[in-house]
């Protein structure tokens, strides 16, 4: 990693910028596959799985005795592993799920917001070098406890790992469909696969635009998505083989995931340069990562000050505390995904079992956007009632309101009320 030391306040912004992605070009290849799927339905689906993965679809769903029995292909360690890690998120997100509270805003007038699980919504899990089951529970888990009734899985993968982790999140239906086409599937419904109402999951830049093209047309999705990315701030007390170890677990995802390193000292900066290499060389996955690694930047800053202002600049998806002070300075951090405290946190914790949700805003989104949680799967409704005495303490404020508004008619709605009552 090059080291860049000291940069003035006007360098930041170049610095800090993520690679711009000219999505265009990738829009015009995405939209007849949306087109298709809309028009075709099923056999379009087929068809578009011939074309681009050389795959004949017979059945578009996984049968329920594959997924029954995905558990006794697992090797026993992985799949108490995966139990584990199951647990540990749901009892992190079960807390997230709050009982009714009603405010009496003034005698007679009581209000109050339930939550309403989201009743049809659908997960996308990428195929790939990595078959990410964990991504399964980090979406299937809140879905359960926000109590959507119906949870679909999209996944070109036949992973065993992946039916496993739907089976104990409660997916309702699971299909082997994968890329632009899961989404437009999920998106405009078929004669198989039911048009679901929110779309959650991560996928290749082809899956991220059909992802935002079909939310102009009214689907929700989880949250704009770009590359993965970590931000590390390490003073001397940071181990250097832990932050390299931590650098090299993100960059790993592949050549274009952001990787920054922000340090007062020289002397770390350059103790993590040199294990970086070493443990580079080690990685299957090698050369994902070093060409992300290339990409990298470590930052040498004056103050732990200017550390914080650049830290809440770039909005980091995740963002790892190495520094004595850890949870003080994270009282400071208003822009992040996710942080990781001192030197036994590491981001790879927060993907797995720790609890918290590794579905997380990327690309600077973090200044506007928070991590998948259990709201993500509800909607919230305002529920209001008001008495005799409630409309007769709150009716003139309206009356007056409405009337400065020139809606007479709202208005009359109270006074009728209150006439009624003289």
């Amino acid at each position: 990693m090059n080291i860049i030391a000291f940069p003035a306040k006007t360098e930041w912004p170049a610095l800090l910028t993520r690679p711009v992605q000219d999505s265009r070009d990738i829009e015009q290849k995405v939209i007849p596959i949306l087109e298709k799927v809309k028009a075709e339905g099923d056999q379009g689906l087929r068809e578009l799985a011939l074309q681009f993965d050389k795959t004949e679809l017979d059945n578009l769903a996984f049968d329920e005795v594959t997924i029954q029995n995905a558990g006794s292909r697992l090797d026993e360690t992985l799949k108490a592993a995966i139990q584990q890690a199951y647990n540990n998120i749901y009892t992190f997100h079960k807390a997230q799920v709050q009982p009714i509270e009603k405010i009496e805003t003034m005698p007679g007038v009581t209000c109050w917001r339930r939550s309403v699980g989201i009743e049809k919504v659908g997960i996308y899990i990428p195929g790939g070098t990595a078959p990410l089951f964990s991504t399964v529970l980090m979406l299937g888990i809140p879905a359960q406890l926000a109590g959507c009734k119906e949870v679909v899985l999209c996944t070109p993968s036949d992973h065993p790992a992946i039916l496993y982790a739907a089976q104990l999140v409660g997916v309702t239906k699971a299909f082997r469909i994968g890329g632009a086409q899961a989404i437009a599937a999920m998106a405009y419904g078929t004669e198989s696969i039911p048009k679901v109402y929110k779309i959650f999951g991560p996928g290749n830049q082809y899956v991220t635009t059909a992802k935002m093209l079909v939310s102009k047309e009214g689907v929700a999705i989880d949250m704009p998505a770009g590359p993965s990315e970590v931000a590390v701030y390490a003073d001397d007390s940071a181990v250097p083989a832990f932050v390299a170890a931590d650098l090299l677990s993100q960059a790993e995802h592949g050549a274009d995931s952001q990787v920054l390193l922000i340090s007062t000292s020289k002397k770390l900066l350059s103790s993590v340069n040199l294990t970086l290499s070493s443990q580079l060389e080690k990685l299957p996955r090698k050369d994902l990562a070093a060409k992300s690694i290339e990409n990298s930047k470590a930052i040498l800053v004056e103050s732990e000050e200017e550390a914080i202002a650049m830290l809440n600049e770039y909005a980091a998806e995740h963002l790892i505390l190495s520094v004595e002070n850890a949870e003080a300075v994270s009282e400071k951090i208003v822009n992040a995904g996710s942080i990781f405290l001192g030197n036994y946190t590491p981001e790879s914790c927060g993907d797995y079992a720790s609890g918290t949700n590794h579905t997380l805003p990327t690309n600077g989104h973090a200044k506007a956007y928070s991590g998948v949680s259990v709201d993500s799967f509800t909607k919230k409704i305002t529920v209001q009632n008001i008495t005799v005495e409630g409309i007769k303490a709150v009716g003139p404020t309206v009356e007056a309101m409405a009337e400065a508004e020139s809606l007479d008619a709202h208005k009359r709605a109270v006074s009728i009320r209150l006439n009624s009552l003289s």
